[in-house]
């Protein structure tokens, strides 16, 4: 598999706690503009999975390559640096900004802006700002109060501040939790309009809109990968309608 030049490689991955392995000698693939959707039963380990790729948790063992950087070595914020974005389950958003604000806030500025950079740079943003917006359906509250908007439109707002840092591997753990059939739907097309130029690891329990979104499934299982492949092969895998879908 390693001779291939994959966005991200996981291998042999391994997180203990007290002696639980949470992760358990896990290996994946994920390619360039690829959408990657893990799925399995609650306590499988993918939520640990996504804090192990962004530094919140350290492995014991094995090896995370990004872009064929290490980055099991690096502290969070040289993750977030060299182009990982993540997303938890609750959005983090600033309520009581407007929306413009808080994807200002979430641009990522050069570290000498002075003077005459300045107005340029103002113009960059505003560019940015209103890319991103027509991205995340959300143009037309540009000026409302984030905290006015809906459950969905928060969690698109918050994939918005994300996607303004212009990351190459962004991961959304349960993005359509809690929305309506009409956002869910939305919400499966905005994540196929983003992996033009990045890939996406969602973590999700909604088989439909798996079904909407994922070029590959990972079914996790006690820390381990049960099945893997297209979502027609993992729905027909009998390991994973024992385990997870036959509930």
């Amino acid at each position: 598999m390693a001779n291939k030049d994959f966005l991200l490689a996981v291998e042999g991955l391994t997180v203990s706690f007290d002696g639980f392995k949470a992760v358990n000698d896990l290996s994946f693939y994920v390619e360039e503009e690829e959408i990657r959707v893990i799925i399995g039963p609650n306590g499988a380990g993918k939520t640990t999975v996504l804090d192990l790729i962004c530094g919140k948790t350290k492995s014991t063992s094995g090896s995370i390559k990004f872009r064929g950087k290490e980055l099991t070595k690096l502290n969070e914020h040289s993750i977030v640096h060299a182009g990982v974005g993540r997303k938890f389950q609750n959005p983090s958003i600033y309520e009581d900004l407007t929306v413009f604000e808080n994807l200002e806030l979430s641009f990522p500025r050069g570290r000498n802006v002075f003077g005459a950079l300045a107005f340029k740079r103002d113009a960059e943003v505003m560019a940015a700002v209103e890319e991103v917006a027509d991205t995340i359906f959300l143009t037309e509250f540009l000026g409302t109060t984030a905290g006015l908007l809906s459950h969905g439109q928060k969690q698109w707002l918050e994939i918005g501040m994300l996607l303004i840092q212009k990351p190459d591997l962004l991961m959304l753990d349960e993005p359509v939790a809690g929305m309506s059939v009409a956002e869910r739907k939305q919400t499966a097309e905005l994540l196929n309009r983003i992996t033009k130029g990045r890939a996406v690891i969602v973590i999700e329990h909604d088989m439909q809109f798996v079904e909407d979104i994922a070029h590959r499934v990972t079914v996790m299982h006690q820390g381990k990968t049960l099945s893997e492949g297209s979502m027609e092969r993992v729905k027909n895998d009998p390991k994973v309608v024992e385990v997870y879908l036959g509930h």
